[in-house]
């Protein structure tokens, strides 16, 4: 069955900012949004109740006497938004027919997302409405990357990012709001404010009476807001869009609205106040604006109004349940992103000897020239040239726009670049150590990795974490490949030579998904090689073998390669024993064929890593290995790993924590006798 036809008022999605002379009849707009938003979230609370909604919902009841003026005021062709959950609205303006919209709750065949997401979980990236995470103040950054994109492609746009009052107390609020500043991207902040985070009241929110009088921390203009006038809303919003997109600055709107269904459809409320819900009741936006426009004889309009949407949305519902239940098909295949090869790189002629850390630098140059769309972004990466000078003097060459010094803001930079990647730009962000990536666990794992599985569109970046124990202590030193290794969405590589780092650089950058490039840091300096552009840089995805012998087969990855090389001279030279070496380079996706081959002929495996033994990624690589060739095996496969302490600081400590060559060279001949 095919939806019933739109009706001709629902055709009507836009308001000019400027041209809102007739103000009752924009008023009459909104109110037939208002409508279809308010009869579609009472019709989905009784279709949950009834058991053909599963999870939960959460309604907008209340919100839209907000979200139905910003929703109509915004450019759909050019602006940046992230509605919530409580802004089904925004999502009927935004565009898709009602029905399509309705699938998306009852999860079938029909949803946006396949029945891979639910309920307000969706968005339309590919028109830069970008789906929310439930972890709310995540989603701004993302706003802040897609307007910039927009107008660094030249397109007058703006950004609106919104969140909650419960979501303000969040750090992702606080470093999207600096992050915008800073860089003077134009995003209005708009807090839905409905004196609640789930139970919790916002005197134990925060201790400021209003939110707005936050933006001047930031540089920011902020304005109170009162959502249940509709008509105020609609002046202020086409007022604060329109100051916005000429500014080029970010503002802040505080506003409050009302939740009239509580925080979700399983709430008793009984946290209230006696009579607060019912305070709340007088004050809705819905019926105040209907006896205002009623008042103005527009009452047999609004008759009409209110039969043909409450007739065209049950038709609605009809098709909606008579949709079949979604294929599963091969969704688990469909984490990642189908790579398109569309870069042409400007071979370079002839082999020059450089460091590793002088290989990646030299990759990023590359690609900074070749690719108009690439980006570098980073704490100090711009004339200081990075922690580990990998970004010297980029800055000259490039500039401020291609070379972008961020505020220690680890969420929202990534959240930044995924906004920016949503949009058209390949952003390469670089963390000064590995384990500051740990504060963008969301924006990574949850965020990013899960985008083309959420909503098909790819987001193509790379995150370099340099990596590794070289003195530094427990909080710049961890390999952490093991935690992002078990992340679907991710590629993950990790070179040990100074070519195989440049190759990884490009491969990385022309990879639609986000891929997470680690770098031992005792190899910056300590390697040194020919670097050339190599025709076959994309070889890197697949590991190399190093050595060749019959006794057994190893697995390294990273400077561990070289310690392993030394190990295995030894070995060679006084034992006579000589094993196959893997330098596997690729950690996701794992190609692990030659491997296979490899212990076909020594019955033997063996895997050396930096990172921690406990759950370290070595206990993948005997899993998947044993899995197939258990039988072959002529003993138990042999792990050499780091403790499973946290990285101590002190050298003596630090050569007894990570494998040394001695130790990998004792427990091979152990292993073997």
């Amino acid at each position: 069955m095919k939806f019933p036809p739109i009706p001709e008022v629902l055709n009507h999605r836009d308001l000019d900012p400027d041209g809102l002379d007739d103000t009752d009849s924009a008023l009459l707009l909104c109110y037939t949004w208002m409508k279809l938003a308010r009869t579609m979230d009472e019709r989905i609370f009784q279709l949950f109740r009834q058991g053909l909604i599963q999870g939960t919902v959460t309604g907008g009841q209340g919100n839209e006497g907000l979200t139905v003026p910003l929703a109509l005021l915004l450019d759909k062709e050019i602006d940046v938004v992230s509605w919530t959950h409580r802004d089904l609205a925004g999502h009927l303006i935004w565009g898709h027919h009602p029905g399509i919209h309705l699938n998306q709750y009852l999860a079938n065949s029909g949803s946006p997302t396949q029945g891979r997401e639910g309920n307000a979980h969706h968005g339309d990236p590919l028109n830069r409405s970008y789906p929310m995470v439930s972890h709310l103040g995540a989603m701004l950054s993302n706003v802040l990357g897609g307007t910039d994109s927009q107008r660094r492609f030249g397109r007058n746009a703006i950004g609106v990012a919104i969140f909650g009052d419960g979501g303000s107390s969040t750090g992702d609020i606080h470093e999207s709001m600096n992050l915008a500043s800073v860089l003077n991207i134009p995003v209005l902040f708009v807090v839905e404010n409905n004196g609640y985070a789930y139970s919790t009241p916002t005197k134990e929110q925060f201790a400021v009476s209003q939110l707005a009088s936050r933006a001047a921390g930031y540089g920011m203009e902020g304005k109170v807001l009162n959502g249940s006038d509709t008509a105020e809303c609609l002046r202020v919003l086409a007022e604060s869009i329109s100051e916005v997109r000429e500014t080029g600055r970010p503002m802040m709107l505080d506003v409050t609205v009302l939740r009239l269904r509580g925080h979700a459809c399983y709430d008793t409320c009984t946290y209230l106040a006696p009579g607060e819900a019912e305070s709340w009741v007088a004050k809705d936006p819905f019926p105040l604006l209907r006896d205002h426009l009623a008042a103005a004889d527009r009452s047999d309009e609004l008759n009409e109004l209110d039969e043909a949407l409450t007739s065209f949305f049950e038709e609605t519902v009809t098709v909606s349940l008579q949709t079949p239940r979604p294929e599963p098909g091969d969704f688990a295949a469909d984490n990642m992103a189908a790579t398109v090869e569309s870069i042409s790189w400007d071979a370079s002629p002839d082999p020059e000897e450089m460091t590793f850390a002088q290989a990646i630098g030299r990759a990023h140059q590359k690609i900074l020239s070749d690719s108009p769309e690439s980006i570098v972004m980073g704490q100090d990466i711009a004339n200081y040239g990075g922690a580990f000078k990998v970004t010297e003097n980029l800055f000259d060459l490039f500039g401020r726009e291609r070379v972008v010094n961020t505020p220690l803001a680890e969420s929202a930079m990534v959240g930044y670049a995924t906004g920016l990647a949503l949009n058209g730009h390949r952003p390469i962000v670089e963390f000064q150590f590995a384990d500051f990536a740990t504060d963008a666990t969301t924006q990574i794992l949850l965020n990013a990795a899960t985008y083309f599985f959420r909503s098909g569109a790819s987001v193509p970046m790379v995150l370099r974490l340099p990596c590794g124990s070289v003195g530094l202590g427990a909080f710049h030193s961890q390999d952490l490949e093991a935690i992002y290794a078990h992340a679907p969405g991710l590629k993950i590589l990790y070179p040990s030579t100074p070519q195989d780092a440049f190759n990884a650089m490009l491969a990385a950058y022309e990879d639609d998904n986000p891929v997470l490039l680690f770098e031992h840091k005792k190899l910056y300096r300590s390697r040194k090689g020919p670097v050339r552009f190599d025709p076959d840089y994309r070889s890197v995805w697949h590991p190399h073998k190093v050595r060749s012998g019959h006794h057994g087969t190893l697995v390294a990855y990273g400077a561990m390669v070289h310690l392993v090389e030394e190990a295995l001279a030894t070995l060679e030279t006084e034992y006579e024993y000589s094993f196959d070496l893997f330098d596997l380079r690729a950690i996701a996706p794992l190609d692990l064929e030659p491997i296979r081959q490899s212990l076909t002929e020594t019955h033997r495996l063996a895997v050396i890593h930096e990172g921690r033994g406990r759950s370290g990624f070595g206990a993948e690589l005997v899993s998947q290995l044993v899995s197939t060739h258990f039988f072959e095996l002529e003993a138990p496969p042999l792990r050499i790993t780091s403790l499973n302490t946290p990285v101590p600081f002190a050298a003596e400590l630090e050569a007894l924590y990570r494998p040394s060559v001695d130790r990998i060279a004792s427990s091979l001949i152990e292993w073997m006798e």
